[in-house]
């Protein structure tokens, strides 16, 4: 029987990105579950393939404001109890590492757009990244997080020194934003001009924008690396 995976989404702008051709390319199937519109009694874990946490707009302990954040939590820690393939990207890693024990806090500074990070040496070994060295990523996070006890640390930038970490063997949250597509910049620059927020981040649109063209090939080749790899592992077990 084909199981599904399910993706955890919390605002409708923030969709799986490239997750979704990498998932269809791989047989798999997936399943959005919409936390902004209806927030489920409970998820099927057991019988998922895996379990992937998107990101969003609000911090970690905003549950007056956004109740499902505590779900979850429960969930991805019913999901490494289970042992269920997980990866939590940007608020996804932020809430894995809370769900791990760790403080999640502001970042020293607000991080958006086209910026390196460099893996680790434990990142050669990794079952995903396999590599090391220096990748050129797309950023959009204002927190951070400590690593949790007992997590491998995969990725740092000099703006923040946590971007990745694995713990265990299934589960892995990357603060960056691997899944990107231009139709996915266009959009959160769309909604952040919308918002008024252009000024709160320090940041210029146009200029990321026009690096976009050629940076984003590259993070699609690292996605499909990276992410092709979980696929499998959520696909085989």
């Amino acid at each position: 029987m084909n199981r599904t995976i399910l993706i955890l989404r919390h605002v409708p702008h923030e969709p799986a990105g490239t997750l979704e051709t990498i998932f269809s390319d791989a047989g798999l199937a997936y399943q959005y579950v919409d936390l902004f519109d209806r927030v489920p009694d409970e998820l099927p874990l057991a019988q998922s393939a895996g379990l992937v946490v998107l990101g969003g707009p609000m911090n970690v302990d905003e549950v007056d404001r956004y109740p499902f954040l505590a779900r979850d939590v429960d969930w991805i820690q019913a999901a490494l109890e289970l042992q269920t393939p997980m990866l939590g990207i940007c608020l996804g890693a932020q809430l894995l590492a809370k769900a791990l024990g760790s403080r999640v806090y502001p970042n020293r500074e607000k991080e958006i757009g086209w910026h390196p990070i460099e893996l680790t040496p434990q990142a050669a070994d990794d079952p995903l990244f396999a590599a090391s060295g220096e990748r050129m990523v797309f950023h959009w996070h204002g927190d951070t997080f400590d690593l949790p006890a007992g997590a491998v640390h995969l990725a740092s930038s000099t703006r923040c020194v946590h971007q990745a970490f694995r713990f265990g063997a299934r589960a892995w949250g990357l603060q960056f934003h691997i899944e990107m597509t231009a139709g996915m910049v266009d959009d959160w620059f769309d909604e952040l001009e919308r918002c008024g927020e252009v000024g709160q981040w320090k940041v210029d649109p146009s200029a990321v924008r026009r690096q976009t063209p050629e940076e984003l090939p590259r993070l699609q080749a690292l996605a499909q690396q990276v992410l092709g790899r979980f696929a499998v592992l959520c696909r085989d077990g």
